[in-house]
């Protein structure tokens, strides 16, 4: 094999396979594969990606659900020297054709199924070269239509399996992967993650919340969002065993976790909400060794229950920015003094809280978070000014002997203890955060305005105790009145169900303040938010 170096994000695989070859590394449904095994379907992908003439930084998309040839598909395109794209399974083909184009996507993995209501939407994609359909096989696919793209089969190619990977030229600072979130515009921003980011958080994350050959790591999260890809990373990183789990109903956790004896879970609020009132068998929850949350608050009666459910369990409160993967935990030690703390920065970051003119916060004093070091990202992908006005030189670093040093300014308010404990106060920006998602008010207000029915709109995040925030749309209709029912068809035909409203509420005028813009501190106010 080859060594064990971590420059390129799928050593963390190979360093696994050469300590913990035998030990299992990726349970799927009835299937568990080695970490010697998962390394050589790594490999093989790697060399069929190569084979199609795939170079250094091309973008390799994959659009599936979570299944074995998803995580080949993720670190063999990285092995071959290609930056991974995961999409979120739950987008609507729109969405999805729009990140492929964005980022010039060159290979697209997906399902014949997904592909099916994909097809007409990417049939003119300048740069789509090829899909690779892993439910299929070359030589026998039949009624597609994509006039540019080459089809090809999982098997036999891409499902070959070989010792090593192709020879690439590599650095640790190239790019990894591109992660799309929500952005202000209401176009879906990528995220460029170096290799360098993504070990160094993993390695960071692993080492706190302790993971090693013994724990199975059940993946509940989507691994398009950073802290699911980080359940496989910090897992690969220790040796440690990942269920793949698509998550649809509560009890097929406890069934999942007392099957394969789960020692830690990784969620969202909504997520530990519907866990926290099943009733769990006392020998399973006495197994799981800690459970971390992120992507949002939990509610303090949320915690204390699951707190007694597993009492064997460690609690671990995390806060995470896409732009810089992780950035802040709890110690579990701190729990009872400082329940609603996000903590301090995680091993290898540092968090800063700093006034507008950029000087340092004193404790007690709301300041917006910034995180330095490793772990900042290299940016947004295709996008200088909206890079230019997130990542920044560190605040006090200036120095005429130096290059700068970026740090990425959160947009998030927060305020530090005297012991320098974090606590979030809330965002600077207009962006929702609803189950564990971030999404723009422009892109569900676009909705809202392309059916025609709304004169006016304006999406707002209402704080909800299960969801953290959820979505309400104020709406003056373009008729007489507004036909909620046929607005809220188009939402759910439109956009993923986490991105419906909850609430229309019908207004003959949206206020506006004096620039003329939508008052939207008016309107929170008014619907009591």
């Amino acid at each position: 094999m080859q060594s064990a170096i971590k420059i390129n994000l799928s050593h963390l695989v190979l360093q696994a396979a050469q300590k913990h070859a035998d030990l299992p590394a990726l349970t799927y449904k009835s299937e568990t594969v080695s970490y010697a095994e998962l390394w050589r379907r790594v490999c093989g992908f790697a060399s069929a990606l190569r084979e199609l003439g795939v170079q250094r930084s091309d973008r390799v998309a994959v659009l599936l659900e979570k299944r074995m040839e998803t995580v080949v598909s993720i670190f063999g395109t990285t092995a071959a020297g290609g930056v991974t794209v995961p999409v979120n399974p739950l987008l609507r083909p729109p969405q999805v054709a729009y990140i492929l184009a964005d980022c010039n996507v060159r290979v697209l993995v997906t399902s014949h199924d997904r592909l099916l209501q994909l097809q007409e939407h990417i049939a003119d994609h300048p740069a789509l070269e090829h899909i690779v359909l892993v439910d299929q096989v070359s030589g026998d696919i039949q009624g597609l239509d994509i006039r540019k793209a080459r089809l090809h089969g999982w098997a036999p190619s891409f499902s070959q399996e070989k010792e090593t990977a192709p020879s690439i030229v590599a650095v640790d600072y190239d790019m990894a992967a591109i992660l799309y979130t929500s952005g202000s515009t209401g176009k879906p921003k990528g995220v460029v993650l170096s290799h360098r980011n993504m070990i160094v958080g993993a390695e960071s994350v692993s080492h706190y919340l302790k993971n090693g050959p013994e724990d199975t790591i059940l993946s509940v999260l989507p691994l398009s969002f950073d802290a699911g890809l980080s359940q496989l990373t910090t897992a690969f990183n220790s040796g440690a065993h990942v269920l793949l789990m698509n998550y649809l109903l509560p009890g097929d956790v406890i069934r999942l976790c007392e099957k394969h004896k789960v020692t830690g879970i990784t969620g969202v609020p909504p997520f530990w909400i519907q866990v926290a009132a099943l009733d769990w068998p006392a020998e399973t929850a006495a197994r799981l060794r800690y459970f971390a949350n992120t992507g949002g608050r939990m509610p303090k009666a949320t915690l204390d229950r699951l707190r007694s459910l597993f009492p064997q369990a460690l609690p671990y409160l995390m806060y995470g920015l896409t732009e810089a993967f992780r950035s802040t935990y709890l110690d579990p030690s701190e729990i009872d003094r400082r329940p609603d703390s996000i903590g301090k920065a995680i091993p290898n970051a540092e968090i800063l809280v700093v006034r507008p003119d950029g000087s340092r916060c004193n404790p007690g004093e709301h300041g917006e978070l910034v995180h330095r070091g490793p772990l900042v990202s290299m940016g947004y992908w295709n996008d200088p000014a909206r890079t230019a006005e997130r990542f920044r030189p560190v605040p006090g670093s200036e120095a005429s002997w130096r290059a700068p040093e970026l740090a990425v300014f959160s947009g998030d308010t927060v305020v530090a203890d005297e012991e320098g404990f974090l606590f979030f106060v809330g965002r600077r920006d207009e962006m929702i955060k609803t189950s564990g998602y971030r999404v723009s008010p422009t892109e569900i207000e676009e909705v809202a305005y392309a059916t025609g029915l709304t004169k006016d709109a304006v999406a707002l995040g209402v704080e909800d105790g299960a969801l953290g925030q959820r979505i309400v749309l104020v709406a003056s209709p373009i008729a007489s009145s507004l036909d909620v029912s046929a607005l809220l068809t188009a939402f759910r035909r439109t956009l993923p169900q986490y991105m419906v409203p909850s609430q229309v509420v019908e207004m003959s005028a949206i206020p506006t303040n004096p620039n003329g813009k939508f008052d939207r501190v008016l309107l929170r106010e008014q619907l009591g938010s």
